[in-house]
């Protein structure tokens, strides 16, 4: 067994989904230390001073067997790495990490996208960067403040491996932390990608204040979307009706929580992108909008919402001009070819 007899935990990420599952995993594991890892020196030692992460994840505790760092060569003893870095830094973390990682160590992708540059999943990323390393997904409707004040959540774990899979979901697991084990890696991390592509839409249509109906339809359409393009790139359906795919895209798409419909609510509301972004944060829906677009053209899978909010970021069509587009698209039968 991969996680048998571990001692060390790396989490690569010092936000507030880092700090969540360090805590997670050191609450899960008592025995064993969990080095958490940020870039910023800084950041480091407000933590390891005051034993909160305060920039990120404030008044929550970090647990006695966590150690904040920011050297990737205090992880090098570490069995098992969570990787919590934005999808689009996850290349060059990784990279970085290279050089310690331990031999075999499984890595669990935590981020959600498509990295833009490559158009690559980010289970091929981590490939094709280490390849000796098992990647696995941590996907689902969860949030960090959530899950630090250990309220019930549950998730899925992905891995090829079902048995890697079933050790890592072991792992991880709390009494109020509920993992279900998956050995479809694709459609685990499908459905967090595609989800916050499409929770921008709905926050667009709250914030022009579209009304309810308007948002029950765009969350039902937009899964029609996400299953098409799951299945044309070979995910389980089952997986896209699960905590990765549907459970995750409604509480994107419906929470004031997610930065993704929050963003979306502000540009509903008239702000610019740049405007948007500088009140919700980082918001990966930004950076995976346009490649998911591509991907799904290059399978030719209709996407018409994602199309539409490609569209409205990349300022080449208004959001009235995109609200009428998909209001009067050719009427056809709700349930059609999958593709």
């Amino acid at each position: 067994m991969v996680t048998e007899g571990i001692r060390q935990i790396a989490v690569l990420g010092g936000g507030a989904w880092g700090t969540a599952l360090a805590n997670l995993a050191a609450r899960a594991q008592p025995s064993v230390q969990v080095a958490l890892w940020a870039r910023n020196a800084s950041h480091v030692e407000e933590m390891s001073a005051t034993g909160v992460n305060a920039r990120y994840l404030p008044g929550v505790p970090l647990l006695s067997n966590i150690r904040p760092t920011a050297d990737l060569a205090d992880t090098s003893n570490a069995d098992v790495i969570l990787a919590v870095v934005p999808a689009q830094t996850l290349r060059s973390t990784l990279e970085a990490l290279a050089a310690h990682i331990k031999p075999g160590a499984p890595i669990i992708i935590c981020a959600k996208g498509i990295e833009h540059s490559s158009g690559l999943f980010l289970s091929e990323v981590a490939a094709s960067i280490l390849p000796d390393h098992p990647p696995a997904v941590l996907s689902g409707p969860s949030f960090a403040s959530d899950v630090a004040s250990g309220l019930p959540t549950a998730v899925t774990l992905a891995a090829l491996d079902g048995e890697l899979a079933a050790e890592l979901a072991s792992l991880l697991s709390t009494p109020w932390f509920r993992l279900y084990s998956s050995t479809d890696l694709r459609g685990a991390e499908i459905g967090g990608a595609a989800k916050n592509v499409l929770a921008i839409a709905n926050g667009v249509a709250a914030g022009r204040g579209l009304g309810a109906s308007a948002g029950a339809a765009l969350l039902a359409r937009g899964f029609a979307e996400l299953s098409r393009f799951g299945i044309a790139l070979g995910a389980e359906p089952k997986t896209l009706m699960g905590l990765s795919g549907l459970g995750d895209l409604v509480l994107t798409c419906t929470s004031p929580m997610s930065r993704n419909f929050s963003l979306g609510v502000s540009l509903g509301r008239g702000m610019t992108l740049e405007e948007a972004t500088q009140r919700s944060g980082l918001t990966e829906g930004v950076h995976t909008c346009g490649v998911l677009v591509d991907l799904a053209n290059a399978k030719r899978v209709d996407m018409p919402i994602a199309s539409a909010v490609d569209a409205v970021l990349a300022e080449q069509i208004t959001i009235d001009e995109a609200i009428a587009a998909l209001m009067t698209r050719p009427s056809k039968a709700e349930f059609g070819e999958i593709r």
